[in-house]
């Protein structure tokens, strides 16, 4: 196959995934028993992780970007801030992923470098949130206070804003990480003659 047709295809697989990324991250929902309800689980990554397994860290990131930007444009409600960290936290799951994938293509290593995304999602997760999303959102929301509250409501001894993207989110982004790498899992061997263009 010539490499200008390599090329459009993975761009066109790409950008097919991207479009469902997109949608996915439309049907966010909250889990308020487990985490606040501002904070949302969707499952918007597993595009880009399908997409960096099979075509390279690069478009899986890709997919991130385009997911966010056209976030932004329909359904974005905070600012571009929430879009800016959703990027930058898919990034750091499915870069990692891909790129430990890409060394080694056996099955062990892909569980291994889901993990390892998960957990790089997770690790990103607190300073992203603590230096950026969390002073936007208490600026438009009522305070820093009124977010630590919500966690509180949830804990009742949650001291400090630390604490919170400690004990909740970090936990929470890493379960949301495993639960995209295990559904990536469960389709990723059917379509991937797909994604590939080896069908």
């Amino acid at each position: 196959m010539p490499t200008t047709t390599q090329n459009l295809r993975k761009l066109t697989v790409t950008a097919m995934l991207a479009a469902v990324a997109t949608v996915l991250m439309f049907l966010d929902f909250s889990l308020p028993m487990l985490i606040p309800g501002f904070v949302k689980m969707d499952i918007s990554e597993l595009p880009a992780l399908l997409a960096s397994f099979s075509l390279g860290p690069v478009c899986g990131i890709a997919v991130c970007l385009v997911k966010n930007l056209f976030n932004l444009i329909f359904h974005g409600s905070t600012g571009g801030i929430g879009e800016v960290c959703n990027f930058l936290l898919g990034a750091a799951f499915v870069g990692t992923a891909g790129l430990l994938y890409k060394a080694h293509k056996t099955r062990k290593r892909a569980i291994l470098a889901s993990l390892a995304g998960a957990a790089a999602m997770a690790l990103v997760s607190v300073p992203v949130n603590y230096f950026l999303s969390y002073p936007v959102y208490a600026a438009m929301f009522g305070g820093i206070d009124a977010i630590i509250a919500a966690y509180q409501a949830l804990r009742p001894g949650t001291d400090g804003l630390l604490e919170c993207l400690l004990v909740f989110n970090m936990p929470f982004t890493f379960a949301k990480g495993l639960l995209d790498a295990v559904l990536c899992f469960a389709i990723y061997k059917p379509l991937s003659p797909i994604l590939k263009g080896k069908r």
